[in-house]
């Protein structure tokens, strides 16, 4: 005879790994956050930057972005751009795409 299934405890399996990974998904971006020096921002120009990234509907800003990003996470060093070199406004360029400095 085949011994039933505890769907409590599988559900409860479950949602515990789903729990972990939502952890461990957080954990990640505030490790990102701080290995990108987006730290330093203040958090409400963080979180404003952020939403504009997910409004941005430019395809060719989203791709300089997705670039950027996949160089960042391919250099051994991972340091932020120099204050120089980033945008006025923190980590997004300006209407346009155009950066003023």
């Amino acid at each position: 005879m085949r011994k039933p299934r505890d769907f409590d405890t599988e559900l409860k399996a479950l949602a515990d790994k789903a729990k972990a990974l939502k952890e461990r998904r957080v954990r990640q971006l505030g490790e990102l956050v701080a290995a990108t020096g987006a730290d330093a921002l203040d958090t409400d120009l963080l979180a404003g930057a952020l939403l504009d990234a997910v409004a941005m509907q430019d395809a060719a800003t989203r791709e300089g972005w997705r670039k950027a990003g996949a160089a960042f996470f391919r250099s051994k060093q991972r340091k932020p751009a120099p204050r120089s070199e980033r945008h006025a406004e923190g980590a997004l360029p300006l209407e346009g795409g155009a950066a003023s400095h």
